[in-house]
């Protein structure tokens, strides 16, 4: 439906796969993970298959031998840009004034508080 459900905070040099490890360990293994080409790895897909998750993720451009994905499964990404949109409609997440880790990740959980109980 839109909405986030786990949230963790990366050093703004990390690499998306990174993040994804740590928040595919804070819930339960999805049916399907919806992503970008940016999440296009072998581990991250051998990782999902392990657990019986379908990976739904179009290949990188440069792959020499791409991978199929479920076209129509993927135009339902636009919830999870919507939800990331919806986030930043707060102006302190999306400027990130707070210079802690912990008072963002507070501000974060407010922000998506709000969020469920609008939507």
């Amino acid at each position: 439906m839109g909405r986030p459900i786990a949230f963790t905070v990366t050093a703004g040099h990390a690499h998306d796969l990174d993040g994804a490890a740590a928040l595919l360990l804070k819930v339960p293994t999805p049916k399907q993970l919806i992503a970008d080409r940016a999440y296009d790895a072998r581990r991250l897909r051998d990782w999902l298959t392990e657990r019986g998750c379908v990976p739904v993720i179009p290949p990188n451009p440069t792959r020499k031998h791409p991978h199929p994905y479920d076209r129509h499964a993927y135009k339902t990404r636009n919830l999870i840009e919507r939800m990331f949109c919806r986030l930043k409609d707060f102006r302190r997440i999306a400027t990130r004034y707070d210079k802690r880790v912990d008072t963002y990740l507070s501000a974060v959980f407010i922000a998506a508080i709000v969020i469920w109980w609008i939507n």
